[in-house]
C-alpha cells in the first residue's frame, strides 16, 4: 500500500452525536491525519451542525423522535459520484447496516479491502426489538452479522471477550484483531477544570462525582442513580454530575426529582468533544453502571483525566479498569456500587494511590501506538484482498440463510 493512504470510514453516526463509536472514529481520524493520511468520513446528515473538518460526506437522515437518534438513509447520487474520485485504498466500516452496508458494497465495486470494527454486542440488543421473540431476534441479528463479516477482509474487536464471542458464535478465528480505541492524552494533560467548576458553581470544597454517556436505557442509568442517592446521603459534601443527553433524560430527571438529594444532582446535557477533558478534570471521581460496553472508552477517558473509577464489573469496563488498582469494580447492584464510592470518598490515601495509578494506566492506551497497529491491519487486508481472501466462518449453519443485501439495493 502507498505511504499516503486514502481511507474511507463509513458510519451511521458521527459528530455531533456523542457516543463511543464516534469518539473512536474521531480519535483514529485525527491520529491518521497527523501521520499524513487522508481520511474520508461518510456519515449521517446533521442539521444545524457545521463540520469543522474536511472530507465529511453526509447522507440524508431522519431523527427517531423516541430515541433522539439519527436513522441514516444511505442513498446519495452526489456521494456515489464523489466516491470514485477519492481513490480510496481501504474502506473501514463501523456498522453492519445502513452506511456500513454501503461501505462494504463500495469496497467490492472498487476492488479494495473492507475492514469492519465490531463495536457493539449487537445480539444483546435483541431484547429491545418489540413484538418479536428474543430468540428469533437474536437469530436474525446473528444471520445479518454473519453475512456482513464474511464480506470483509478483517474484523477489529475492542476486547478479548468480543473475539471469544466471534469464535464461539460463528467459528471466526482468523483475521480478527483485538484493538481498543486509543486516546490522545494531550488534551487531558493540558485541560483545566477550574473554569468548569466556576461555570456550574461547584464549590472548592465540594466533591464532584461524574458520569458520562448517552442517556439510553442500555446504559443502566437508573441503577447508577440509586447508588448515587445512597452515596450523597452519606456524603453531604458531594454532588453528582451527569454529562450527556438522550431519550431517557426525561424519565431520569423525573426519578431524580423524587430524591431527597435532587438539589445535588445535575444534568449538564451534551457538551462539545473538546470540552470533555475539562469536565472530567473538574471532577473528583467517575462512576459507571453500564453492562453493555464492548470496551471501556468512557472509563479510559476518566482514567486519562486522573479520576479513579467505580463501576459495575462488566465486559469492556473490566478490560479498562483494574479492580483495586485504579478503580473499584462491583456487582451489578446499587448498594455495592454505593459502597465502592463510599470507600474511595472516605479513604483519602487509597484515593491518592488510585488517582496516580489511573494516569499510569491511561499512558498504555496512547492513540499513536494503536494507530500504527491499525495501519498494519490495513496492509494485511490489502494483501488478503489481492489474494481473494475473505473472513471465514465455520458455524454458518447455526443461522438463517438470508440474502440481506437484497434489502439495500
Amino acid at each position: 500500500m502507498p505511504d499516503n493512504l486514502h481511507i474511507g470510514m463509513f458510519t451511521n453516526t458521527y459528530k455531533p452525536v456523542l457516543s463511543g463509536v464516534v469518539r473512536s472514529i474521531s480519535s483514529f481520524r485525527d491520529a491518521l491525519t497527523e501521520s499524513g493520511h487522508n481520511v474520508f468520513i461518510f456519515a449521517q446528515e446533521a442539521r444545524d451542525y457545521e463540520d469543522e473538518e474536511p472530507f465529511v460526506y453526509r447522507y440524508p437522515s431522519l431523527e427517531i423522535p423516541a430515541y433522539k437518534y439519527p436513522m441514516t438513509i444511505p442513498v446519495s447520487r452526489t456521494i456515489d459520484k464523489i466516491i470514485p474520485t477519492l481513490h480510496m485504498n481501504v474502506i473501514h466500516c463501523h456498522h453492519p447496516a445502513g452506511v456500513g452496508e454501503v461501505g462494504v458494497r463500495k469496497a467490492q465495486e472498487l476492488n479494495i479491502p473492507a475492514v469492519f470494527t465490531h463495536h457493539t454486542r449487537y445480539r444483546e440488543y435483541a431484547q429491545y426489538v418489540k413484538l418479536v421473540p428474543k430468540n428469533l431476534s437474536e437469530k436474525v441479528i446473528g444471520s445479518w452479522l454473519l453475512d456482513y463479516m464474511t464480506r470483509c477482509q478483517h474484523i477489529i474487536v475492542p476486547s478479548e471477550l468480543i473475539k471469544e464471542s466471534l469464535a464461539s458464535s460463528y467459528g471466526i478465528t482468523e483475521r480478527v484483531t483485538v484493538m481498543p480505541t486509543g486516546i490522545d492524552l494531550t488534551p487531558y494533560k493540558t485541560a483545566d477544570g477550574t473554569a468548569v467548576r466556576q461555570k456550574h458553581n461547584w464549590g472548592p470544597d465540594q466533591t464532584v462525582i461524574i458520569s458520562l454517556g448517552r442517556l439510553a436505557d442500555v446504559k443502566n442509568w437508573p441503577l447508577l442513580l440509586d447508588a448515587v442517592e445512597v452515596t450523597l446521603q452519606k456524603h453531604p459534601e458531594a454532588r453528582f454530575v451527569l454529562v450527556g443527553d438522550g431519550p431517557e433524560r426525561p424519565s431520569l430527571e423525573k426519578k431524580v426529582a423524587k430524591m431527597s438529594v435532587a438539589d445535588r444532582i445535575e444534568f449538564v446535557g451534551r457538551v462539545p468533544y473538546e470540552e470533555v477533558p475539562a469536565y472530567l478534570k473538574a471532577a473528583d471521581l467517575f462512576c459507571y453502571a453500564s453492562v453493555t460496553e464492548t470496551q471501556g472508552l468512557v472509563t479510559l477517558e476518566a482514567l486519562a483525566a486522573g479520576l479513579p473509577v467505580v463501576a459495575v464489573d462488566a465486559s469492556g469496563t473490566s478490560e479498562t479498569v483494574s479492580d483495586g488498582v485504579d478503580g473499584i469494580l462491583t456487582p451489578e447492584d446499587s448498594q455495592a456500587l454505593a459502597e465502592g464510592m463510599d470507600k474511595l470518598l472516605s479513604d483519602r490515601e487509597l484515593y491518592r494511590q488510585m488517582k496516580k495509578a489511573a494516569l499510569q494506566k491511561a499512558a498504555d492506551w496512547d492513540i499513536n501506538v494503536l494507530t500504527q497497529k491499525l495501519l498494519d491491519i490495513y496492509a494485511q487486508a490489502a494483501a488478503d484482498k489481492k489474494a481473494g481472501y475473505y473472513v471465514q466462518a465455520t458455524k454458518a449453519d447455526d443461522y438463517f440463510s438470508l440474502n440481506w443485501r437484497k434489502f439495500f439495493r
